[in-house]
C-alpha cells in the first residue's frame, strides 16, 4: 500500500473536494470515470458532492461515453481517471473527441510530487512525463501542483474545452495534492469564459459578394455546423441563395434530408464530388475537407471556395479559399444578414444584381436546370449507381433500422459496414442525432457512446450499432448499462470477423488475412449480464428492433448477416 493512501479518519476538506467543488461551480452535474489508487482523493470527494457519477468498466469506454455526452449537451463532460495505465487507456477516446470536437475535460491523477520531474523513483504507475503522452492528442494540457491551484486549473481547462473549436483537454493533479488538507474556503462563483470566435466583417462582405454573384453556388456543411448549433442559419442562407447543400458524415442532420436543396451525404460518390467541383462558388462551413469529406482527396474544386472553419489548423489546409476563421453559427448569421441586405438592393429593389430574383432568372429553363432540379437529378443518378450493384440486402437492413428507430431518438455507430452505409444513406431526422467514430476511426465507440447519450437524455431510447469485432471492445459495458438501467438497445451485426477489413483486403490483395474471428454467443453473453437479448433475421429486424427500443432499460439484438459495401468511386479518379 502506498504511504500516501488515506486511512479512515474524520474528513477534512482536501484537494479532491476542490476538484468536485470547482466542477460544480462551473456548471457540471455529471462526471464519467473509473477510480484508481492515486485518484482516490477525488473519487472520495464525489460522495460529498451533488455530482452524478457514471462509472464504466474500461477507461477508454468512459472516454467514449463522455465524448457522446458532450456532443449531446453541447457542453463539457468531465472524465476522472487515475495515473499511468488508467490515464493512457483514455488516449484513443480523446483522439476521437479531438477529431469530433467534443469538449471532454479529462482529469487524471499523478504520482506524488516527489516523483515528478523525470527521475525514476519507482512509484506505482510512474511515467517519466505523463502529460507528454497527451500533448499531441488534446487541445491543451494543465497541471495543478498545490491545492490552491486546483480551482484556477479546472476553470482554465474548462474554458479551453469550450472555446471554439470545442475539444478535449487534459488536467493532472498529483496524488498527495488531492489528499492534502485544503486550507482555502469552499469553491463558489468560479467562472470560465470561453473565447468567442467572431468573423471579421470585411471577410463576411467579401464572401457575400462571391455568393450573391455566383450562378451556381453550392454549400458543403460539416460537423462544425452541428457543434455550433447553426442549423437554422444554414437553412436560411441556403434558401436565400437557392444553393444546394451537401453534408459531410460529421455534419449529418445539419440540413433537412428531404429539403428540395438537400444533396444529402453521399460524400464517397463521384457524382456528388463532381457536383461540388462544378460550383462556381463553393461555401464550405465547419469542415476541413479531409479524407472522408473529399472522397479520399479526389475532390478538385473548379470554382472559388469560401471556407468557414473554427479550427485554424484546418483552414485552407487542403484547398485554397477565402478563409474565415470563425465559429460556424456566428459566421453564418453574419452572412444571412449581409446577403439579405444585398438581396433587397440599395433601395429595396428585389431585382437588383445578386438578388434572389436575379439569381433565379439566371438559372431559368432556357439557361440551366433550377437548383432543385439539379439536386433531384444528382440523387437519381446516385440511386441508379447503387441499384446497379445488387445491394438489396444492405439497403433493406438499413431501412429496417431507420423504420424501427423513433424519429426523436439518437443512434451511435461503431466502425462497421452498416455504419459506413449510414454515413451516406441514413436520415437522422433531426440534428445532432447521429454520432460515430468516423473522426479518428477507432473501434469500440458505438455502445459506450450510446450510454453517454442515454445519461444526457434518459427519456429517449438510444440505438448503438456495432459489428461483432467492435462489440468485443466494449462488451464489459453491458454491466454499466444494467447497473444504471440505461435505455440503450445494442444492435450487433455478427459476420464473424472484421467485415470492412475483410472487404478492403480482398479487394486489394485477393484474400483477407487476420480478419476472421471466433466470437461468443452474444445473446447468452448479454443475458448473463441480466440484459434481455434476442437473435433476429433481416426479415424480422424491423419488428424485433422496434420492440427492443420500446422496452425499458438496456437490450441487445444480434443480427447474423454478411453485408457488403457499395463500390468506391475514388479509385477511378
Amino acid at each position: 500500500m502506498s504511504s500516501t493512501t488515506p486511512t479512515p479518519t474524520q474528513h477534512r476538506r482536501n484537494g479532491g473536494d476542490l476538484v468536485v467543488e470547482s466542477l460544480a461551480a462551473l456548471g457540471a452535474d455529471t462526471v464519467f470515470g473509473l477510480p484508481g489508487q492515486h485518484a482516490l482523493g477525488v473519487f472520495d470527494a464525489l460522495r460529498r458532492s451533488a455530482l452524478r457519477y457514471v462509472g464504466l468498466r474500461v477507461e477508454n469506454n468512459a472516454g467514449f461515453a463522455a465524448d457522446a455526452y458532450a456532443r449531446t449537451t453541447h457542453g463539457v463532460a468531465p472524465l476522472l481517471v487515475s495515473t499511468g495505465p488508467g490515464a493512457l487507456m483514455t488516449l484513443a477516446a480523446l483522439q476521437e473527441a479531438a477529431a469530433g470536437s467534443a469538449a471532454v475535460l479529462a482529469i487524471g491523477s499523478q504520482v506524488p510530487l516527489a516523483g515528478i520531474g523525470g527521475g525514476r523513483h519507482g512509484y506505482l504507475h510512474e511515467l517519466t512525463d505523463q502529460s507528454a503522452s497527451f500533448r499531441g492528442v488534446v487541445k491543451s494540457v494543465h497541471t495543478a501542483r498545490t491545492a490552491s491551484q486546483i480551482p484556477s486549473a479546472v476553470a482554465a481547462a474548462w474554458e479551453s474545452a469550450l472555446s471554439a473549436p470545442h475539444g478535449p483537454v487534459w488536467l493532472e493533479i498529483p496524488q498527495d495534492v488531492l489528499l492534502a488538507e485544503a486550507d482555502v474556503p469552499p469553491v463558489a462563483g468560479l467562472e470560465a469564459r470561453p473565447r468567442e470566435l467572431l468573423p471579421r466583417p470585411e471577410l463576411i462582405a467579401a464572401a457575400a459578394d462571391r455568393l450573391t454573384q455566383a450562378r451556381r453556388p453550392v454549400i458543403l456543411a460539416g460537423g462544425g455546423v452541428v457543434r455550433a448549433g447553426a442549423e437554422a442559419e444554414l437553412l436560411a442562407l441556403a434558401e436565400q441563395l437557392r444553393a444546394p447543400v451537401a453534408t459531410t458524415f460529421g455534419g449529418k442532420g445539419a440540413f433537412p434530408w428531404e429539403h428540395p436543396l438537400s444533396l444529402r451525404s453521399w460524400m464517397e460518390d463521384r457524382y456528388t464530388t463532381a457536383f461540388l467541383e462544378d460550383a462556381d462558388t463553393l461555401l464550405v462551413v465547419g469542415s476541413g475537407l479531409g479524407e472522408l469529406s473529399s472522397n479520399y482527396h479526389t475532390f478538385r474544386p473548379l470554382g472559388r471556395v469560401v471556407q468557414i472553419e473554427a479550427d485554424l489548423g484546418k483552414l485552407e489546409s487542403n484547398h485554397a479559399a477565402l478563409g474565415i476563421h470563425a465559429d460556424a453559427r456566428a459566421a453564418l448569421a453574419a452572412l444571412v444578414k449581409e446577403v439579405g441586405e444585398r438581396e433587397a438592393g440599395p433601395d429595396g429593389d428585389e431585382d437588383a444584381p445578386g438578388s434572389k430574383a436575379a439569381g433565379a432568372a439566371g438559372r431559368g429553363p432556357g439557361d440551366a436546370p433550377s437548383p432543385e432540379a439539379a439536386v433531384s437529378d444528382l440523387l437519381a443518378r446516385v440511386r441508379d449507381r447503387i441499384a446497379g450493384q445488387h445491394l438489396d440486402l444492405e439497403q433493406q437492413v438499413l431501412a429496417s433500422v431507420r423504420d424501427a428507430l423513433p424519429d426523436g431518438a439518437v443512434s451511435c455507430w461503431d466502425m462497421t459496414i452498416l455504419a459506413y452505409w449510414a454515413w451516406s444513406a441514413f436520415d437522422p431526422r433531426r440534428t445532432n442525432a447521429l454520432h460515430s467514430a468516423q473522426g479518428a476511426g477507432g473501434l469500440g465507440y458505438g455502445f459506450p457512446a450510446a450510454l453517454g447519450v442515454a445519461v444526457a437524455d434518459p427519456e429517449r431510447p438510444v440505438l448503438a450499432v456495432s459489428g461483432d469485432g467492435g462489440a468485443m471492445y466494449s462488451i464489459a459495458e453491458l454491466a454499466t448499462a444494467r447497473q444504471y438501467d440505461l435505455p440503450v438497445t445494442w444492435l450487433i451485426v455478427d459476420d464473424g470477423g472484421y467485415g470492412i477489413l475483410r472487404e478492403y483486403m480482398t479487394d486489394a490483395f485477393g484474400a483477407a488475412t487476420a480478419t476472421e474471428l471466433t466470437r461468443p454467443d452474444f445473446v447468452a453473453l448479454a443475458e448473463s449480464f441480466g440484459v434481455p437479448a434476442l437473435r433476429t433475421t433481416p426479415e424480422q429486424l424491423r419488428t424485433d428492433l422496434a420492440a427492443a427500443l420500446a422496452a425499458p432499460g438496456p437490450s441487445v439484438v444480434v443480427l447474423p448477416v454478411h453485408l457488403r459495401m457499395f463500390a468506391p468511386t475514388h479509385l477511378d479518379s
